[in-house]
């Protein structure tokens, strides 16, 4: 296997090359790094790299591969999202107003440390997690490895991107609105956004008023299922997602919808409409009951139910800040309007979210998967919407991506599968919804998917 083959291979198979002898954590890590070195000061994947200490980690894990001992991500690197602590480094949340650098991992660092990950470095996002690009006064912009002047998505877009480019076999994402699946469809890979509470977010417990979760960006569906198998919480049994990746999903009876939560407005593009079109016929091919079927939204949901709550999440965090007066004036007036919405006011919506998530959820009692488009256009030009203010850049960005943040709400698993290219040689994808508490049928599901329509070996030129 040579070089490029091999940053592209995947956290799995590395892992198997390294517990076989046929590579080593220390030539691995290097690799990376060279990569990095090469390609990142144009993408801006990543926020800082952590060269020394992930060469000192990369010798610690070979001496324990020498030694016989086998952990599932022994000397495999992984990048971790900035709004995630990584002990003796700032987490900037994208932003100058940031504190110093945290004293203890957050919970999932420490659950991939415990399986033997090797911590290469902190990806880009955009200030306070706001927006689906990654682009911040303070850092710049993070662009995709498919088209430099096109953005990767956000907020997860810097681990988008360093997976897509090959400069990490599998990065950390957050998801409080659509910021694992948007990049992850908009840079060609595989990402879940887990049932909510799967994977820890301590220190940062119940973040967006309990809209977001920890999840993988990965080139596989086995990678993904390996990263919630070392980090999940309510696991039964060892292994339990990569078996669930493994194991053929059976019959099962599938929703295609283009519907749009309301009151957002907008229409998927040709490609996207053309995925969700091949897919249900792909669908069907492999066995599956495929119809058209919408989920029953309730009026203004996005406003009424979601927005108050990513509002006041950014509002919340802004709090935590020590110099707030240092972001951006759009992120300043996030957190104002954010601030809009009382302790009280709040409470009241996430008391009626179990009414809300059980009328959506209601079409799971006929089907067993909603399928979607990824999302309804391709990605922004870098720098489209730098001049804009808070509110009509929320109205913008949202009839690209309206298909995440219902999901959020309703707390599920969802995850996107990446499908083809569009007419300007740009990623799409078609999102899978499962019913609450059930990825392991997503990850079946996803991995016939593969299987029939694979997807990682393709990879951005240059790349």
């Amino acid at each position: 296997m040579d070089a490029v083959d091999l940053a592209f291979a995947g956290a799995t198979e590395q892992a198997h090359l390294l517990a076989a002898g046929r590579i080593t954590a220390p030539a691995l890590l290097e690799l990376y790094l060279e990569r990095i070195a090469r390609l990142d000061p144009q993408l801006r994947a990543y926020r800082v790299v952590l060269t020394e200490t992930a060469r000192n980690e990369a010798a610690a894990a070979q001496a324990r591969i020498d030694a016989g001992e086998r952990l599932p991500l022994l000397g495999v690197p992984v990048a971790i999202k900035d709004n995630i602590d990584v002990a003796g480094e700032t987490t900037t949340f994208g932003t100058s107003a940031h504190g110093p650098a945290v004293a203890e991992d957050a919970q999932v660092v420490r659950l991939l440390r415990d399986a033997g990950a090797v911590i290469i470095g902190k990806t880009a996002v955009p200030e306070l997690m706001a927006h689906p690009f990654t682009e911040s006064l303070t850092f710049g912009a993070t662009r995709n490895p498919w088209d430099l002047g096109r953005s990767p998505g956000g907020s997860s877009g810097g681990s988008g991107a360093a997976v897509a480019a090959g400069l990490a076999p599998l990065a950390v994402g957050s998801d409080g609105g659509g910021s694992i699946r948007i990049p992850s469809t908009w840079c060609g890979l595989f990402g879940i956004k887990p049932q909510r509470d799967r994977v820890p977010l301590a220190p940062h417990d119940d973040s967006w008023q309990g809209l977001d979760v920890n999840g993988p960006m990965t080139r596989t569906v086995a990678d993904a299922a390996l990263f919630l198998d070392v980090t999940a919480t309510g696991r039964t049994a060892a292994a339990e997602f990569s078996t669930a990746a493994r194991r053929d999903p059976g019959r099962l009876r599938i929703a295609l919808s283009t519907k749009v939560p309301p009151p957002l407005v907008a229409r998927p593009g040709p490609a996207q409409r053309g995925a969700l079109t091949e897919a249900g016929a792909l669908l069907a091919e492999l066995g599956h009951h495929v119809a058209h079927a919408d989920p029953d939204y309730p009026a203004a949901v996005t406003i009424s139910d979601y927005l108050p709550r990513y509002l006041r999440g950014i509002h919340d965090d802004a709090r935590l800040l020590p110099h707030p007066e240092q972001l951006e004036r759009r992120s300043r007036a996030l957190t104002r309007l954010g601030g809009l919405f009382s302790d009280r006011r709040i409470r009241a919506i996430r008391d009626r979210e179990a009414a809300v998530a059980a009328r959506i959820q209601a079409i799971f009692h006929d089907v067993d998967v909603v399928v979607t488009p990824g999302t309804a256009t391709g990605p922004p030009r870098i720098g489209a919407y730098q001049r804009r203010g808070a509110v009509s850049t929320l109205l913008l960005v949202g009839q690209r991506v309206p298909y995440q943040p219902v999901w959020n709400l309703t707390g599920q698993p969802a995850a996107v599968v990446p499908w083809g290219l569009d007419r300007d040689g740009l990623p799409v994808s078609i999102q899978l919804v499962g019913r609450p508490d059930d990825e392991a049928t997503l990850l079946a599901l996803s991995a016939q998917i593969e299987a029939a329509h694979p997807w990682a070996q393709r990879r951005p030129a240059g790349a």
